[in-house]
């Protein structure tokens, strides 16, 4: 059971616009609780316009640490004191720490998603297929690469998927020239297959065929038609709770200091996901 605040809970939040949608307050509050740490974690609707007055916010109101969301990964940059390598080589920001009021950027996306995708099968030496040339491609084409994989980006616009492939030292192609790329391992970074458009997919079925993994990083519905097809296909499947469970114990190792209860976190995703409340 989450303890009462009191004068001394510190407090942690996520920013983004819109954020009411978000399970992070779910899981790091049930972290929280199960270390018997006095500490909250808020979510906070943060408009674009407002960025700079809610960052000044927490240094003033000395909010620990945030996780940082759509539309404000790149952004926020510009209103930190310091962003760790990580996160300069992807571009954008998941994470802040508060320290002593210097507040540092990190990213914990690429790290979630290597995480995720190496609880079902290596990555090194795998030819990944992201699909996607966004925010969260790039945290994936960063963590995938480091493990040594072979990358190919597609994407709806081409153009967007031989920056992003150049960027990482990766092939590239549109959405419809994916029939001589073979990978092991395919991974969906856009939120097609989102509820309510839940019938949808990426990319053909005939795609997977000879894939080991695929992974989608949206998570409603947890299993997403890509997920089906894939499983139909004999693939290993990773869910999009999967990232999203990684990268937030590796942020509540960055605040804490201290290894993040993962059961206890992926039981309250588990339970916020299929409508259920926590215990």
């Amino acid at each position: 059971m989450m303890r009462r605040p009191d004068a001394r809970t510190a407090l942690y939040g996520i920013i983004g616009h819109p954020v009411g949608h978000s399970l992070s307050p779910v899981f790091q509050n049930a972290a929280f609780s199960a270390i018997e740490m006095n500490a909250v974690y808020l979510a906070f609707d943060v408009a674009p316009s407002a960025l700079g007055d809610a960052l000044r916010g927490v240094r003033a109101l000395g909010i620990l640490g945030l996780s940082v969301t759509i539309p404000h990964k790149e952004a926020v940059i510009s209103f930190l004191d310091e962003v760790d390598g990580d996160a300069r080589s992807i571009g954008a920001v998941n994470t802040v720490l508060n320290r002593d009021g210097r507040l540092i950027g990190m990213n914990t996306d690429w790290l979630g998603a290597v995480q995720a995708l190496e609880s079902a099968t290596p990555i090194a030496g795998k030819k990944v297929l992201v699909i996607g040339a966004g925010g969260a491609a790039r945290a994936v084409c960063y963590g995938v690469t480091r493990k040594g994989a072979v990358l190919h980006v597609a994407n709806r616009t081409p153009e967007k998927a031989r920056v992003l492939a150049e960027a990482f030292g990766g092939d590239w192609s549109g959405l419809d020239g994916l029939a001589g790329v073979r990978p092991s391992i395919v991974v969906n970074t856009t939120s097609v297959g989102m509820a309510p458009d839940a019938d949808r997919s990426p990319v053909p079925a005939s795609v997977l065929e000879g894939v080991e993994v695929a992974m989608d990083i949206v998570y409603r519905p947890r299993e997403t038609r890509l997920l089906r097809e894939a499983r139909a296909a004999g693939c290993l499947t990773v869910d999009g709770l999967a990232m999203l469970l990684h990268q937030g114990a590796a942020q509540f190792g960055i605040w804490t200091g201290r290894n993040a209860p993962l059961d206890t976190m992926e039981e309250a995703l588990a339970e916020a996901i299929s409508g259920k409340e926590p215990a």
